[in-house]
């Protein structure tokens, strides 16, 4: 078939230390090479992971939006201080989208075996919110007969994560974890991922329409941030599930230090001797995510000294249990796409779209039950 010279593609450029400009682009097609193929890109879920590429620290408050209504362009201020960290994106058109499901249109030399299949595409370079994109054999992942492109539009970022928090907790000798924005569409898969691989979980939400969800889904152990027992309620629930690990997807604020604390109080209780230096049970929280922009609070005085606190990324969890776990991981996900990891969208936008105003502020406020998906060639 005769290839298209270009597609659609959205860019989100930092031209100067204070802006950050949106734009819908027209890019060459690229053929692929040996090992590589060219897919038609027919859905692309928005993640909050992609917001951290598409949006940085924007004020959407004091948004600009000009262009035609085919090819928008947005412009918005950045936050003072964030300029630093973004520095050397200036001058970066950057493209966006880690993840997004299509059918292979041409293939190298190495890859005809692929050609016409639909496929699901994990990238960490390609940018997914476009119209073609060339990318290498190996992110691709063949999608059984009989399963849409939309339904493997989300393979790759939200299973894979669930199962990496799930590896984590066992390469690391814990037990029982604890997980926040646990209402998110990554925070229900976790819930019947832990189930099925009996792994207690604590769920931390914020409101209590979301308890009522989770609870719904079988979670035992779901406590809500908006109360005012909630220290009390988070303190039961690791005493009754020995949770020592937290993943927390917001980032920001006292959380991190709020489940430190929890932690700390059930192990200190279990201790038959005060030590001024704490419990001796090994307490870590991972920061994977950004859904608060408020920076980090630690009142290191209430856990002792034995603690931890870094980031974390499920590629480099991929990475470190290898290949052959990977991919059985991976097998799981394909196996289970409309089980444990099927993914409800409520609503379904262009490219252009995507960089409209009512948009932008619908998709970038993260509501529970509200996914959006990208159909770049619609």
């Amino acid at each position: 078939m005769k290839l298209p010279s270009e597609g659609l593609q959205i860019t989100s450029t930092v031209v100067s230390a204070g802006t950050l400009e949106l734009a819908l682009v027209r890019t060459p097609v690229v053929a692929p090479h040996a090992d590589e193929v060219l897919v038609k890109i027919e859905a692309v879920p928005i993640n909050p992971a992609d917001l951290m590429t598409l949006l940085a620290t924007a004020d959407l408050d004091r948004a600009q939006f000009t262009g035609p209504a085919e090819r928008p362009r947005v412009t918005m201020p950045l936050a003072p201080s964030a300029q630093r960290s973004l520095a050397r994106r200036i001058g970066l058109s950057l493209t966006v989208g880690l993840e997004g499901a299509g059918t292979v249109i041409a293939a190298g030399t190495n890859t005809s075996q692929l050609l016409g299949k639909k496929v699901a595409v994990l990238s960490m370079g390609a940018g997914m919110f476009g119209q073609y994109r060339t990318v290498r054999s190996d992110e691709c992942c063949v999608l059984p007969d009989g399963v849409a492109v939309e339904a493997g539009a989300g393979l790759f970022v939200n299973p894979l994560t669930a199962l990496a928090i799930v590896e984590t907790v066992r390469l690391e000798g814990h037990t029982a974890l604890i997980h926040t924005a646990a209402a998110s569409s990554l925070g229900q898969m976790l819930i019947k991922v832990c189930a099925e691989d009996a792994v207690p979980i604590v769920n931390v939400v914020r409101r209590q329409e979301q308890v009522k969800m989770l609870r719904a889904l079988g979670a035992e152990h779901v406590c809500d941030s908006s109360l005012p027992s909630f220290r009390d309620d988070l303190r039961a629930a690791v005493e009754a599930t020995g949770a020592t690990v937290a993943f927390d997807a917001l980032g920001g604020g006292a959380m991190v230090s709020e489940l430190l604390a929890a932690i700390e109080t059930v192990s200190e209780a279990r201790m038959p001797y005060y030590s001024a230096y704490g419990s001796i049970e090994r307490k870590h929280v991972y920061v994977y995510g950004h859904l608060e922009r408020s920076q980090t609070t630690l009142s290191h005085d209430l856990y002792g000294l034995v603690w931890g606190v870094s980031g974390w990324l499920m590629p480099s969890i991929l990475e470190r249990i290898g290949f052959e776990r990977t991919s059985a991981l991976r097998q799981r996900v394909v196996s289970q796409l409309t089980t444990t990891f099927a993914v409800h969208y409520t609503k379904r936008i262009t490219l252009a779209d995507v960089l409209r105003r009512d948009t932008i502020l619908a998709y970038s406020r993260h509501a529970t039950g509200e996914k959006y998906l990208i159909t770049p060639n619609a």
